[in-house]
């Protein structure tokens, strides 16, 4: 999937610019047999990721040959664009039958009723949720009504460069059990340091290195996550045994000024003086993905839908996998997140966006999905499907599934009201420190006062 988690604030107004909306020559009703149009139908589908495209177009040709009077039209775009381009179209009335889904988006959609409720569907079909990954489909539903199927889910590990950690002299065995704490890093951080190098070979353990010559970073960390932090602070921090807010989804009180964040930000913030990491204003404008393949740092955090980019073969470098460090809680946590795929409530053709819907959450669709390697699938025979077609391309990837059989080892992303808000405030605090304008506490403080009183 992606960089699925970054939202941008600007695009709330135009989100609920577009209120609510009834079906355009629909009936208005979400039960089961309104809204069909006779004859042949044509559904426009939306989706952002061009590595998924090939996969989704190969389940629209199967859904056709089953259904030859309903096509499946798929649009598919970068996405930025892929956001703002939905919301001009909601706002005027003419977005897609069915777009994929996120959720730090689909709140506001709900809340301003631009999304169908999919339960009595659901009822009438009765599709087994517990086909799906466990979670996944609790995502979507809110008082009693339901706003997608699942059709995927990510988590994060450790992405690495081979070489550079043979260089360095550390084992691809030690980053296995990897330890991490926000007072000296662990050995975590020890290996980021002997991954770091500076302009005259020297690796961050020596005395002699000089911070503000660094050649290769040990570590390149996403300062641009939101409210989330879902490729890095999020992971440690809840290894840290922090929280997000006081109940999830649907929670109102946000606990961004917890010390356990807070340290953790912090430890953050020491790794860019020691010269480990880069700052925010000293970091690559061209993404994470393209500093890692031209050799400028050895390793990050990233989530499951980045395997094909690095272990792939466009990779520039020869990279691997190691699962996330244990924290102070005792465990390594990471954040899984999932898409759906979301039927506008003014669409024309409700029954036949349903089918499609129903389609892709089931494993007709999501063996094809998983079969590709694109993503892992919702569906846990999907998923075994995917992982099997990972191995036969020569790729360890099993640490991304390990989570999800690990009890506890999984946590949810906030799903909230208020979600671009959200993380436009914590974002802009979080880089304030990364920029030595503010010290941890006061920045998280602040910000925690703004994003509660959204609530208020």
């Amino acid at each position: 999937m992606i960089n699925r988690k970054r939202i941008g604030a600007a695009l709330l107004g135009a989100l609920l610019a577009g209120t609510t909306l009834t079906a355009c020559g629909g009936s208005g009703k979400d039960e089961p047999g309104d809204g069909a149009a006779a004859g042949p139908v044509t559904l426009d589908y939306w989706l952002w990721d061009d590595k998924q495209l090939a996969s989704y177009q190969a389940c629209a040709d199967a859904f056709h040959q089953a259904n030859p009077n309903i096509t499946v039209k798929i649009t598919q775009t970068a996405w930025a664009q892929y956001w703002q381009n939905l919301t001009t179209q909601l706002a005027a009335g003419e977005a897609p039958d069915v777009w994929t889904d996120q959720v730090s988006y689909y709140p506001q959609f709900v809340s301003s009723n631009q999304i169908l409720d999919i339960q009595p569907y659901v009822t009438a079909d009765k599709i087994d949720l517990g086909q799906y990954q466990e979670g996944l489909a609790d995502l979507w539903v809110k008082d009693g009504k339901r706003y997608g199927l699942p059709k995927d889910w990510d988590t994060e590990a450790i992405v690495y460069n081979s070489e550079m950690l043979g260089k360095a002299g550390v084992r691809a065995s030690e980053l296995a059990d990897l330890t991490w704490n926000p007072a000296d890093g662990g050995t975590f951080e020890r290996v980021i340091a002997k991954l770091t190098r500076d302009e005259q070979g020297r690796d961050g353990l020596d005395p002699a290195f000089d911070k503000d010559h660094v050649a290769v970073y040990g570590y390149l960390p996403e300062w641009n996550d939101g409210s989330q932090g879902q490729n890095g602070w999020g992971e440690l921090a809840a290894a840290n045994g922090w929280t997000y807010l006081d109940k999830n989804p649907w929670g109102t009180r946000f606990k961004y000024d917890d010390p356990k964040l807070v340290e953790t930000i912090a430890w953050y913030k020491k790794l860019t003086d020691k010269g480990y990491a880069p700052r925010f204003d000293k970091q690559s404008t061209l993404g994470i993905d393209a500093v890692m393949n031209s050799g400028k740092a050895a390793l990050t955090i990233a989530g499951s839908w980045t395997i094909n980019t690095y272990l792939g073969d466009d990779a520039k470098q020869k990279f691997a996998l190691a699962p996330l460090p244990v924290g102070p809680a005792g465990a390594r946590k990471s954040a899984i997140n999932g898409l759906s795929d979301a039927i506008w409530a003014g669409t024309e053709n409700k029954d036949a966006a349903w089918k499609w819907v129903k389609y892709l959450g089931s494993t007709a669709c999501q063996d094809v999905v998983g079969g590709n390697a694109a993503v892992f699938p919702a569906i846990k025979t999907s998923t075994e499907k995917a992982l099997a077609a990972h191995q036969a391309k020569g790729r360890d990837v099993q640490v991304y599934v390990d989570y999800t059989k690990t009890p506890g080892g999984t946590f949810l992303l906030p799903i909230t009201e208020h979600g671009t808000e959200v993380s436009q405030i914590v974002q802009d605090a979080i880089q304030a420190v990364s920029l030595g304008r503010l010290e941890p506490a006061e920045a998280l403080q602040k910000a925690n006062q703004q994003v509660n009183a959204l609530f208020a």
